[in-house]
């Protein structure tokens, strides 16, 4: 049975940067407040002919010439977002579109800000199975679209973007393990309560947008966090010292500096992007690993773990030998 490894990441942010400075004018906020709650200085919005699977693609582009490959070559496509272009077809449709690919599956998954570890999951096993040999699996939101910009709980945390990876078969082990783990009792906590079935005439009026108890999110995402860290570490029969780098999901500077803290890991082993990029939901993890590649910090050889959480909830995990 063949393993999966990376082989090449891509990211994309939109070209458009709105710092708290601008916030400020637009909702109750300040600079000050925003940083000392969120670590964020700065997100990027996309503009009115944006979507989606336009940032989808340019990461994915990056992902395939980082891994020397060319878009025939890709024989699966999972996108993990929670804002598609449309309802249907699924925006890893789109995108295959665009990239030219036909007849390999396309499809999409949605597990919110874990969507990425949740389609990794997914073209592992693919490729574990020989169901698949080249895999392009995605993180992209355009985040803005569903946020209320009077509400200061929400708005000011979440921006726009996309990452991507190539995985590969290999006889060598790169995904050495994954762990997903979902609970809907609280679904309550952090969701955007509209959809095409349910409440859909508040979607008719613009009422689709996210809603959050930060408190509760904030302490439920520290704990699944840390504690998943040590659920990878002990299947893999590791300790933390074995971890090169930790890249979790960038929703807020304190819950990623807490998660460290709770597992005692030097801040040094931390991937953090959140400053500059916001919460980018799905595309944050993946955004966050193509960055620390691409200034190589993240090299060959290295164990990577990465780990989201998102409402649901959910939350997941992966090991990475790079």
């Amino acid at each position: 049975m063949p393993f999966s490894r990376v082989t090449g990441t891509g990211g994309y942010l939109p070209e458009r940067v709105m710092t708290n400075a601008e916030l400020e004018k637009i909702v109750d906020t300040t600079d000050a407040w925003i940083t000392a709650r969120s670590g964020i200085k700065e997100r990027r919005i996309v503009e009115d002919h944006e979507f989606t699977c336009d940032l989808a693609e340019k990461a994915s582009r990056k992902a395939i010439q980082a891994a020397g490959k060319t878009p025939a070559d890709v024989d699966l496509i999972v996108v993990a977002t929670s804002t598609p272009d449309v309802v249907f077809p699924s925006t890893a449709c789109l995108l295959q579109e665009r990239l030219g690919v036909t007849g390999p599956p396309a499809f999409d998954v949605q597990a919110v800000c874990a969507g990425f570890l949740f389609a990794v999951d997914v073209a592992d096993k693919f490729i574990r199975t020989q169901s698949a040999n080249c895999a392009l699996v995605v993180g992209a939101e355009t985040f803005s679209r569903i946020l209320d910009w009077s509400d200061r709980r929400t708005c000011v945390l979440f921006g726009d973007g996309a990452g991507a990876v190539i995985l590969e078969a290999s006889a060598e082990p790169g995904i050495l393990s994954t762990h997903l783990h979902s609970d809907g009792r609280f679904k309550d906590l952090l969701c955007v309560p509209t959809g095409v079935s349910r409440n859909y005439r508040k979607l008719q009026n613009g009422g689709a947008y996210v809603t959050m108890e930060g408190g509760e999110v904030f302490r439920w995402a520290v704990t699944a966090m840390s504690d998943i860290v040590k659920e990878t570490l002990d299947a893999n029969r590791m300790t933390l010292d074995q971890i090169d780098w930790l890249v979790p999901h960038q929703a807020n500077s304190r819950i990623i500096n807490a998660i460290g803290k709770r597992l005692g890991l030097s801040d040094r082993k931390v991937v953090m992007t959140v400053e500059k990029h916001g919460n980018t939901s799905a595309a944050s993890v993946p955004l966050a690993l193509d960055e620390a590649v691409r200034d190589g910090r993240i090299q060959n050889g290295n164990f990577v773990l990465i780990e989201g959480f998102g409402g649901g909830f959910t939350w997941g995990s992966a090991m990475i030998r790079m």
